[in-house]
């Protein structure tokens, strides 16, 4: 195959979209599987397929698919929610937010297909055509109109054959460094849970500590309930211009402005809870997943939330430590309220029911250090490898790219 580029043909030309649809009288308990834009991420794998009886199911489930067809999310395009659809089952139905795209078999190679539609030049005109700022959109038959590029069925088999076995290889690298990562992740929560619950020293005498959660603790630490440890503060912001902090499951008490935050603003934050450097802070409806921590910083937090200054005995990096362990979230838990477990709220009655570890000052201090030095190795260790999945990604890209425009030969012995 020679290095001329294809000529490109528009899409509706080698494919139809959007084919089929449910039609409004289907039985009511018949059970469809289900597809939302949520389901598929930028690197077209599809998770957490839902079942609903077709009475029960959104009213976005109406697109039938069929084995050899595209789906491309036609909203948040950026995102990139293409997937190539493999002998589905029969029941199978994808969200009208998806375009199916079925290529026409004289025309396109399916195989084929599922790679020109992720080739940059195809990707970027989606984007460029898709409207609206925070949700941008494209009518499916905009799609139909972007131009892809179309060698001849012969030619289209050899490449996807080809891109086929070259991206697997590129694939599994990227699947092994993923479970890497999932083991590092695991790595650091056992290093903080066994550093925050049973201090450093592995020959240290232990004793029951009579909670559940705890466990046996070193004999010479002490047990607390954290009504005495914590006292709640509730002071306002007058004029609601200090930094805006925010409060999550993955990494605590940050800044707002430190973070990629895409949400509502309040107009004004005057009456905002005030929340010094060292006082914990926990957003108070996602407390069962663990979306507390201390603060770096001076800052204010919603109203919603919760702040409490812990006791001269806590060191607030100990505190963070000890908050954000699955096993405390868990704990926090059985003293939220609320009747639906994604409802769970934590009050500062429920909080102050908790009982907490407490460690000498020293002790906490060598803690926090060995956590700060041990985590900082994995962390390295983490970027390199994020950096290099980033890598793989890219050049799985240029491959496709290059591949289906026709800048690479193959020939038929590849």
């Amino acid at each position: 195959m020679s290095h001329n580029l294809f000529p490109r043909e528009r899409l509706k030309f080698a494919a139809t979209i959007n084919d089929e649809t449910l039609t409004e009288d289907v039985d009511p308990d018949f059970e469809i599987q289900y597809i939302d834009i949520g389901n598929v991420n930028s690197s077209g794998a599809v998770h957490q397929i839902a079942t609903y009886r077709f009475e029960a199911a959104p009213s976005r489930a109406r697109r039938i698919v069929r084995d050899g067809d595209v789906i491309i999310s036609t909203v948040r395009t950026y995102l990139q929610a293409i997937a190539p659809i493999t002998n589905p089952p029969e029941n199978l139905i994808v969200s009208t937010g998806f375009a199916v795209i079925r290529p026409r078999p004289e025309m396109m190679d399916a195989k084929f297909c599922r790679y020109v539609l992720r080739e940059p030049t195809f990707l970027a005109e989606v984007e460029k055509r898709s409207t609206g700022i925070s949700y941008p959109a494209i009518n499916a038959s905009e799609i139909g109109d972007i131009a892809i590029p179309l060698p001849p069925i012969s030619a289209q088999k050899l490449i996807a054959d080809y891109v086929e076995v070259e991206t697997a290889e590129i694939d599994a690298l990227i699947s092994a460094k993923q479970k890497l990562l999932d083991l590092m992740a695991e790595k650091r929560r056992a290093i903080v849970a066994e550093a925050v619950m049973r201090g450093l020293d592995p020959s240290a005498p232990l004793r029951p500590s009579g909670i559940d959660w705890l466990g046996d603790i070193p004999a010479h630490w002490e047990i607390e309930r954290s009504r005495w440890l914590f006292t709640e503060r509730d002071q306002r912001s007058q004029t609601g211009e200090e930094e805006m902090l925010t409060v999550s499951h993955l990494t605590g008490v940050t800044p707002r402005s430190e973070k990629d935050v895409n949400m509502f603003e309040a107009e004004s934050t005057a009456g905002y809870k005030l929340c010094f450097a060292g006082d914990l802070a926990i957003n108070t409806l996602w407390a069962w997943m663990g979306a507390m921590g201390t603060a770096r910083v001076d800052g204010i937090v919603s109203p919603a939330y919760n702040v409490y200054t812990p006791d001269p005995r806590l060191l607030p990096d100990y505190v963070d430590a000890l908050v954000r362990i699955p096993i405390f979230a868990q704990e926090v838990t059985r003293y939220s309220k609320g009747v639906w477990s994604s409802r769970l709220r934590l009050y500062p009655e429920g909080f102050f029911e908790t009982w907490w570890p407490v460690p000498p000052l020293d002790e906490q201090q060598k803690i926090v250090e060995h956590i700060s030095t041990e985590t900082a190795k994995i962390d390295r260790l983490r970027t390199a490898t994020e950096n290099s999945i980033a890598l793989l990604k890219e050049r799985r890209a240029a491959l496709i790219a290059a591949a289906v425009t026709g800048q690479l030969e193959i020939s038929e012995a590849a």
